[in-house]
């Protein structure tokens, strides 16, 4: 069997709707029925235990993102790859929650490409994300950096700039937290245990929505 044989069996495998040979429509759909789920299980599992686990943190971390928040601090999120659109979706969240919410203010530091490909070229993309943390980030401000792996340098750099400027920093990370476990710049941080990058992207979505909604009850229980 050559390359091209091989390819067409693999395609005809994952996609069998669009082979020309003959297919029980039925079983495909009992296959795809069984994995969703198998898949809806695995990830509903995997956040009831980063709620036990971290419940308890989850509301100390928001206590102190809402103190910041009502001092007139900002959240700066920032991330790679899937992790930059988490972020960025975060920022959203907490800028424009949607009508009855509290809008608070929030920035993508992957959002201003230009800034991030001049970084990237000209310094090192090791520091898109601490330059701009030293550029714009006041002690009364929150870093939230996400990472599958928690072993991103930028994101390992970003949060020691952040130490060392006072900001509240709040990692977000899986498998078993990675380098960003290690590090002493990281002031709360919660991971998500599981070997799948799927999964782990599913459940840091759950865990700053949790973030999301606890700040804005905290605020709602501040003076004034």
């Amino acid at each position: 069997m050559d390359a091209t044989q091989g390819d067409a069996g693999a395609s005809s495998a994952l996609y069998p709707f669009l082979s020309g040979a003959p297919v029980d429509v039925d079983a495909v759909l009992n296959d795809v029925r069984i994995s969703t789920e198998d898949k809806s299980r695995e990830i509903l599992a995997l956040r009831d235990e980063v709620r036990q686990r971290n419940r308890v943190k989850l509301i100390a971390c928001a206590t102190e993102m809402a103190e910041r928040f009502a001092a007139g601090g900002r959240l700066l999120a920032f991330g790679n790859g899937g992790s930059s659109t988490d972020a960025q979706d975060m920022a959203s969240l907490f800028l424009h929650p949607g009508r009855g919410s509290r809008p608070l203010p929030a920035i993508g530091l992957t959002s201003d490409i230009a800034v991030v490909t001049a970084l990237s070229n000209d310094v090192g993309f090791d520091v898109v994300f601490a330059r701009q943390i030293a550029a714009f980030g006041t002690p009364r401000d929150i870093a939230v950096g996400l990472s599958t792996s928690g072993n991103s340098a930028n994101l390992l750099r970003a949060f020691d700039a952040a130490g060392r400027q006072g900001l509240l920093t709040v990692g977000i990370a899986g498998y078993e937290g990675g380098k960003m476990a290690e590090s002493d710049s990281i002031d709360h941080l919660f991971v998500v245990p599981s070997p799948s990058v799927h999964r782990i992207q599913e459940a840091q979505t759950t865990i700053y929505h949790a973030l999301w909604e606890l700040t804005l009850h905290a605020l709602e229980d501040e003076p004034g």
